[in-house]
């Protein structure tokens, strides 16, 4: 029998499994002659033997600090490619992931620790118990062997610890690096549910065309949806999904399928009480040529750049009477002039009911400002619907976050800005204009900067421009005078009380250089010091671990207690969560003072730890939010969190691409006497407090700035009698 090529690794790699940054692999390569020598590769990227590597890290004290994501992300690359048996498949494995989260914490342990023959054995065993639930999956064509055994047990490991949610997400970001797709990325939580929630009333079928993950009929199962349609042109999405929905929405009808919606759809005949959807962008390949004469084109053909169009129609295709469509579109949607033919149709026919302007960052692609459009298929015999509603969150965002008091924002790496935004301010806004304007379009009132009601006449120009800015921003010039004045004083005061206090705080100067060189320190991972009692480390039970059984986390039950979520954190708020998205009676750790709080995920601007206060304590914890919990007679609290929330140390324990995600076990601690550490605490608690202080400073600013600048060009302000005209330097043009 031919021996099995042993697994090799790149360094980034071993720094991974090492907990430990590139560099530091370096050095050990330079630093030690027993480093185990490369078995492939090339001499700028070497390989190594992973058995080799893991040999020479055990005998040196350096346990894995890899997560079980993570271990299951190289297993899949080491092994999940060009073998014989069922390891190489992501359908059969995404089969296995749903199997094993119907399975108790002990039986993952005890599958994980079976021989690789019997491992098998296990794996298909549990495959078979659920083969009709995956789109193209479950074929039984090729068989889990005993060489799978490495990728089995990372799975079953991973199911375990983290959820079967994180094993999809592993898997599915497997099968897309292979793939010639783009654009695959998942939509943010807190706008799945704002979506989900433009929906009036409890709709019972639902149907994304262009589903994805998941996750806007996930959001709608919360919402009490008990039958879930979805297709996606991507059938690694397709099974995604069928999976992820059977595990977050255990008792819903599940049906999902793979093809493209506007040139096969899988639901000709289907109407749906909502249809939600974030389509594709900008696609001119969609069918243009042999959709020409599709019966749902019921509102005008649309032109070949009209693709987001072309799926406003198709979901208002597959309503019934009176039924809602909520998509997430791009900007120029709203203003294309090939559009406007289509736009104005929707608008006359009284089918497009809202359009909401989000901030940029809201998601995918991240430097533009989407739009999510509200359509309400018409009623034979209905009310007349004489007017738009159209919300600009945007600005208001903005207005709202320059009154808080959170950190000032950073930029990390991913550039995703989703997490930092205030999405309870921004879906409170939203969802208060559209439920007002639902109740009586004729009487809803505008509200200044936020919303307006527009009358169908009054859209139906020459370009039919439906960008809630620009509509909105005539209510502005309505505003009255003295209540803008009155508002610009308050701004201006409030600006002046924070460049006090960051003049205050700026005047510290508690710290000076290290000498001739920079100060080193041996250091210590998490896990390690974890396992040593030196901190405990907690999380929420993720949602897809539910109800298996086991004793996860630690604290009391999810009730009506607020929740901090990692939005809370990158923000400065406080907590804001909903219990009731926790768990169903399954234990979340509850927060104390003096708990150190870091965001899971390192996308997105904001800081990315904090430490808990009176404000927090007695809160529960997010499931985006990793907790550690110090000994205080070993260490200090502000010491942990400054040098957990360090850049270089989230970035060396973060893995994935467009989302980073933290592994809080392989972040590392310098090893140092408490008296040195209640200094360098000291010292980071001061750097909080400059943080969060020009941040406030800034956004006070940029706020008092943009009042005034509106009030001057609205004619609400005069610019005073006694202004100094201002004097041009010699190099000045004007």
């Amino acid at each position: 029998m031919p021996q099995q090529p042993t697994a090799q690794v790149t360094a980034a790699e071993i720094s991974r499994i090492a907990g430990v940054t590139r560099a530091t692999v370096s050095n050990w390569r330079r630093r030690h002659d027993d480093f185990p020598e490369p078995s492939g590769g090339t001499e700028s990227s070497p390989l190594y033997d992973l058995e080799a590597v893991r040999a020479w890290l055990a005998a040196r004290g350096h346990a894995s600090a890899a997560s079980p994501a993570e271990e299951l992300r190289t297993m899949l690359r080491l092994h999940g490619r060009g073998g014989s048996g069922a390891g190489g498949d992501s359908a059969e494995l995404l089969l296995l992931v749903l199997a094993a989260a119907r399975h108790s914490p002990d039986d993952l342990t005890a599958a994980a620790g079976l021989s690789a023959v019997d491992l098998a054995a296990r794996a298909e065993s549990d495959r078979a118990a659920v083969a009709d639930a995956v789109p193209g999956g479950g074929t039984g064509t090729v068989r889990f062997v005993a060489e799978d055994a490495p990728i089995l047990r990372a799975l079953y490991s991973c199911v375990r610890e983290e959820g079967g949610q994180a094993a999809l997400g592993v898997l599915a970001e497997w099968e897309l690096e292979d793939s010639a797709a783009s654009g695959a990325y998942r939509t943010p939580e807190p706008l799945t549910d704002l979506i989900a929630h433009l929906v009036p009333g409890t709709p019972v079928r639902v149907l994304d065309p262009t589903c994805g993950s998941g996750s806007l009929l996930a959001a709608a199962s919360r919402r009490g949806a008990r039958e879930l349609y979805g297709q996606d042109v991507l059938p690694v999405q397709a099974r995604r999904s069928a999976v992820s929905l059977t595990l977050a929405a255990p008792t819903a009808t599940v049906t999902v399928r793979a093809g493209d919606s506007l040139r096969a759809d899988a639901f000709p005949e289907l109407l749906a009480d909502a249809v939600l959807s974030n389509p594709p962008y900008g696609v001119r390949d969609w069918g243009h040529d042999e959709l020409a004469y599709d019966p749902r084109w019921a509102y005008g053909v649309p032109a070949r750049a009209e693709s987001e169009l072309a799926w406003a129609q198709h979901a208002l295709a597959h309503l019934t009477p009176g039924g809602y469509a909520v998509l997430l579109l791009p900007p120029a949607t709203a203003g294309r002039a090939s559009g406007r033919r289509v736009r104005a149709e929707l608008v006359r026919s009284g089918a497009l009911r809202a359009v909401v302007a989000l901030p940029v960052g809201a998601s995918m692609p991240l430097h533009v400002g989407l739009q999510i459009w509200v359509l309400q298929r018409p009623e034979p015999g209905g009310a007349e619907r004489k007017s738009v509603l159209f919300v600009d969150t945007a600005e208001t965002a903005q207005n709202a976050d320059a009154t808080g008091s959170g950190p000032a924002g950073h930029r990390t790496r991913g550039g995703s800005r989703s997490a930092s935004l205030d999405w309870d301010g921004i879906s409170g806004r939203a969802l208060g204009a559209w439920r007002a304007f639902t109740e009586n379009p004729d009487t809803f009132e505008d509200e200044p900067g936020l919303a307006r009601a527009v009358g169908a006449v009054d859209l139906l120009d020459e370009v039919v421009d439906l960008t809630p800015a620009r509509l909105v921003r005539a209510s502005r010039a309505e505003a009255d005078p003295a209540e803008l004045s009155a508002e610009v004083d308050a701004a201006r005061r409030d600006l002046v009380r924070a460049t006090e206090s960051l003049g205050r705080v700026a005047g510290y100067e508690g710290w000076g250089a290290a000498g001739a060189s920079a100060r080193e320190w041996r250091t210590a991972t998490a896990s390690d010091l974890a396992r040593g009692g030196a901190l405990t480390l907690l999380r929420t039970v993720p949602e897809a671990a539910r109800g298996r059984g086991g004793d996860e986390g630690a604290g009391g039950l999810a009730d009506d207690r607020p929740v901090l979520t990692g939005s809370d954190i990158a923000r400065g708020s406080g907590p804001t969560g909903d219990a009731s998205k926790l768990s169903g009676g399954h234990a979340a750790p509850v927060i104390t003072a003096g708990d150190v709080l870091v965001r899971a995920v390192a996308s997105g601007s904001g800081t990315m730890t904090r430490v808990a206060g009176e404000e927090e304590a007695g809160a529960l914890l997010g499931t985006q939010v990793h907790l550690f919990r110090p000994d205080p007679a070993r260490l200090d609290t502000w010491f942990l969190a400054g040098f957990l929330g360090a850049e270089d140390n989230i970035a060396g324990a973060s893995t994935g691409s467009t989302v980073l995600n933290v592994s809080p076990g392989r972040l590392r601690v310098p090893l140092l006497p408490l008296e040195e550490q209640q200094r360098y605490g000291e010292a980071f608690r001061r750097v909080h407090e400059l943080r969060a202080e020009a941040g406030r400073a800034t956004r006070l600013a940029e706020r008092t700035a943009r009042l005034l600048a509106g009030g001057l060009t609205g004619g609400q302000l005069l610019p005073s009698r006694n202004t100094t005209p201002h004097e041009p330097d010699d190099n000045s043009p004007y």
